[in-house]
């Protein structure tokens, strides 16, 4: 299986966290997303014990919200003492309402409003990773009007590919996000950033891509910029204290995806860095990763039950669901791939090829091609989506006017549900 929290059962049944996930199914209902709470604290203790050894007691991973965000996901990330990167009002709104400490939160968007800018001031946000000159101006106006000095990371573009999906390579130079450092862009924007009144500039962010499955992007980044530092300390006087090297490690979807040890690339990062820094006569900076998908994708799984099956000779097989694009649109987003089982025909031959496509009426909405199940495979029987934790919960929407799943949280043989299912009244609750 693709991860060792995935095992089957004498009977032939998928579990997941050791538990039969169908019995799930039939208890919770349909479809369904579960999360494994020890995995996802498995996780966060790799990320944070191997970031300590490796950097120092300074560095500290930031759990990326986007990737899932719920209230229960900011209590386990908070227990576990990392902070957290949030892109707008809303995740930070449910991070406070989780009692997470938002001094240890970190504010992305390209385009942060007037409004989002004066809310996360209110609520004590600890720093905003700043975009562009524009958001200097306002963030310094608002700070001023708060009568405080707030603490920023400006995010830079190294002008690196990580050929990895175009959707979500965000390191080169003509990205929507940060400022190019080969442009000249990054110098003038850091000269700003010291000279408004209202803005402690504690250092500099970027984030190449997702998806990465070796240390290498983060190798040539921190290398373009340390240099970018020691470039900043030789002509303004400026010694950052802290460096973002974004997130990106991969995960496994399929069997044919590597393992990654990330303690071990986490360690090699560090040497490149460590390395870097004294042959500039730079001090060593606070290091911050953003992980999010490697922390919660192989935490989660979707479960559906089949409908319809159609067959059509000489061309292809469907088996329908349930669910589809409104609770995992990314296959429909970029052809991202997921490996499907059925959940209680595990031990079963996989001679049957289909499309597992949705219930929606779009014929984009696809879970994905080319899969191989049990020709037994009927009506109302289960179907698992391996590795679903990152980006189906987050991206979930309301499309055909369908309610949301809810979430089941498991945790050492015991489930609990974290995440009510929408009911057809919550999809009119704001309607006049």
């Amino acid at each position: 299986m693709i991860c060792k929290n995935l095992t089957i059962s004498t009977e032939g049944h998928l579990l997941f966290a050791g538990q039969d996930v169908a019995s799930l199914l039939r208890e919770y209902g349909s479809p369904l997303y579960l999360f494994d709470e020890d995995r996802i604290r498995e996780n966060c203790r790799t990320y944070y014990n191997a970031m300590k050894e490796a950097f120092g007691e300074k560095a500290l991973p930031l759990y990326a919200s986007k990737a899932a965000s719920f209230k229960e996901i900011y209590r386990i990330v908070n227990s576990e003492q990392l902070g957290i990167d949030v892109v707008s009002c809303g995740e930070i709104y449910t991070a406070k309402a989780a009692g997470f400490d938002l001094s240890k939160t970190y504010f992305h968007s390209n385009n942060k409003t007037d409004e989002d800018i004066a809310f996360a001031i209110e609520n004590g946000i600890g720093y905003f990773v700043a975009d562009n000159e524009e958001e200097l101006y306002a963030v310094d106006r608002i700070a001023a009007e708060k009568g405080i000095c707030q603490k920023i990371l400006l995010r830079l573009t190294p002008g690196i590919d990580t050929h990895t999906y175009e959707a979500i390579n965000t390191g080169k130079v003509d990205s929507k996000f940060g400022s190019a450092i080969e442009t000249g862009q990054a110098e003038a924007i850091t000269k700003l950033a010291l000279k408004l009144p209202h803005l402690q500039l504690m250092g500099f962010h970027c984030h190449v891509g997702s998806q990465v499955f070796d240390s290498d992007t983060f190798f040539r980044s921190a290398e373009i910029m340390l240099n970018f530092m020691a470039e900043m300390a030789k002509k303004h006087h400026y010694i950052a204290e802290e460096l973002d090297l974004g997130g990106g490690y991969g995960v496994r979807y399929t069997e044919s995806d590597p393992t990654i040890d990330i303690a071990a690339n986490i360690h090699q990062v560090a040497d490149c860095v460590k390395t870097k820094c004294a042959a500039l006569g730079l001090p060593l900076p606070a290091i911050r990763l953003e992980p999010g998908r490697s922390i919660v994708a192989d935490a989660g799984l979707t479960l559906y039950t089949v409908g319809t099956i159609k067959q059509i000779p000489g061309y292809k097989n469907y088996v329908s669901v349930d669910g589809g694009m409104t609770d995992n649109p990314r296959f429909a987003l970029y052809n991202a791939p997921y490996t499907v089982v059925a959940a209680e025909k595990m031990n079963e031959e996989t001679d049957f090829h289909c499309s597992v496509v949705g219930r929606c009426c779009e014929s984009g909405d696809i879970i994905q091609e080319n899969v191989a199940l049990p020709s037994t495979i009927k009506r109302g029987d289960v179907l698992a989506v391996l590795t679903t934790g990152a980006y189906n919960f987050s991206m979930a929407s309301n499309y055909n006017r369908i309610p949301r799943l809810p979430v089941v949280m498991l945790k050492e043989g015991t489930a609990r549900l974290v995440v009510k299912r929408e009911t057809l009244d919550d999809l009119i609750r704001n309607d006049i």
